[in-house]
């Protein structure tokens, strides 16, 4: 069935893929059916493809209502009664709309109220009641019930602007009426802000982005979730919040072990919101996972952001000597191992990356999902859409998130289609070789910071002047939001 999707004016990218992870997850859940390939999306009349107004076809109600519940990034899920460019299209076309799909929800023993939505204006409560008031021709029998009501309608109205107030354009206005199915409770959002956790590093991830990388992941009770890069954990935070049994890593025994002291550390932020704990949280290398030979397919999803050299660049066991060949191998006496840290050395993104596939393409189970950031940088506002592949995934999502001119992240959900095997393993060592090969020099060196911070010619004016001179109309800013 056809439903009336409104999403928030954030994040572009992440809208869609959002609702698809949460809709295949649901559809397991509830009618043991997979939700196969992509889902069907149209626009409203006049619409622009950014607008947070799309149709979607869901396969259920239920599954429409759980999607709304749970989603970051969707206002609700309405069902739509009629849709018009004036009120008298309006009237019209929710006259029109089945008879046997209203009346079950106007009935004398029920009670409703309206809420009135406006996208691009704002409206005065007096214009509100006014446009309230012209839905009288709806045999409404019900009671006004504004605090608790078993149905609440939704009156949405778009205004025609051109792209010079910061928003998608419309060339036509468009006013919507429908039943909510489901709406969003971004109250979670407060709850979980950065500024007030316990724990913090300077990598750790917005409480949103973590929230919308457990969704991509269908994090749920009975799911281990795993991240190989804990740092403090906020993505744990955002997987256990919805169930996930959590475990993590981290190749800095004082950020796993030690934290700031006894009260804050990882463990104090799961704490701080009554979460279960993580069952382990253990100081390992990408580079060396510390797992038996034997071991396969234990996590349901693998969830990281890997350190790709903004913030904080990526290390692996080893020192320079050591990878050098001017020592070998050694053992830490016993009577030194309390408190030790071994060293480590420089650890690229490509190799990172490598790594991380070949992990989860051993560790992840079948239908497993990996979710994780991969930097890029933006050449002509486009970015290049060549990815690390691997036999054993197929990639069904990708989210940009614009941090500069210059510099984005993509957000890659990959899903396992194939087992792992030692002609798997092969394969994928190859691509890895063919992916390094054509690869910017940034990867390699695993140092995005020159890259992105470095002086840009395309930004001076004629004059060599490096004042950039602002256009004082809001343009729409698309992918910036």
């Amino acid at each position: 069935m056809w439903y009336l999707c409104v999403f928030y004016h954030r994040l572009l990218d992440y809208r869609k893929p959002e609702v698809e992870s949460l809709v295949d997850l649901f559809s397991k859940d509830l009618t043991d059916l997979q939700c196969n390939g992509s889902l069907e999306w149209k626009l409203p009349k006049h619409h622009h493809p950014d607008s947070p107004f799309h149709f979607v076809n869901l396969p259920s109600e239920e599954i429409a209502r759980s999607v709304a519940n749970r989603s970051i990034l969707v206002k609700g899920i309405f069902e739509l009664w009629g849709e018009g460019s004036n009120f008298e299209e309006l009237e019209e076309s929710i006259k029109s709309y089945p008879d046997e799909k209203k009346l079950p929800y106007l009935i004398s023993d029920s009670t409703f109220k309206i809420t009135v939505e406006t996208f691009g204006k704002v409206i005065s409560f007096e214009e509100q009641t006014e446009r309230i008031r012209s839905l009288s021709y709806i045999p409404f029998k019900g009671r006004v019930n504004l605090k608790n009501p078993y149905h609440t309608f939704w009156l949405i109205e778009t205004d025609d602007y051109d792209s010079n107030n910061g928003l998608p354009p419309i060339v036509g206005k468009r006013i919507f009426f429908g039943r909510e199915i489901g709406t969003a409770d971004r109250k979670l959002l407060p709850t979980y802000q950065l500024k007030s956790r316990t724990y913090l590093g300077p990598t750790a991830m917005d409480a949103e982005m973590a929230f919308l990388m457990a969704n991509q992941a269908q994090a749920k009770s009975g799911k281990l979730v795993y991240d190989p890069f804990v740092g403090t954990g906020s993505i744990l935070v955002a997987a256990a919040h919805y169930g996930a049994v959590t475990m993590g890593a981290d190749i800095d025994i004082r950020v796993v072990r030690d934290g700031r002291g006894p009260d804050c550390n990882v463990w104090s932020n799961f704490k701080q919101y009554g979460l279960p704990m993580p069952i382990g949280l253990l100081r390992a290398d990408n580079n060396l996972p510390p797992w038996r030979s034997g071991l396969k397919e234990v996590f349901d999803a693998i969830i990281c952001d890997p350190p790709y050299g903004v913030r904080a660049g990526g290390r692996k066991s080893g020192g320079r000597k050591l990878l050098k060949g001017v020592i070998g191998p050694y053992t830490v006496p016993d009577d030194k191992r309390t408190g030790h840290i071994p060293s480590t050395a420089p650890y690229s993104l490509v190799e990172c990356v490598h790594d991380l596939l070949d992990l989860a393409a051993k560790m992840l189970v079948m239908g497993g999902r990996l979710v994780y950031f991969y930097p890029v940088l933006r050449e002509d506002e486009s970015i290049d859409t060549t990815f690390p592949e691997h036999p054993c995934f197929k990639l069904v999502a990708i989210s940009e998130q614009l941090l500069s001119y210059r510099y984005s992240r993509v957000l890659l959900t990959m899903v396992k289609i194939g087992p792992y095997t030692e002609e798997i393993a092969l394969a994928a060592r190859i691509k890895h070789l063919e992916f390094k090969e054509n690869h910017l020099k940034w990867l390699e060196e695993g140092n995005l910071h020159s890259a992105v911070f470095s002086p840009s010619d395309n930004h001076l004016n004629g004059s060599g002047d490096t004042k950039i001179t602002k256009d004082l109309k809001a343009r729409y800013r698309g992918k910036y939001v």
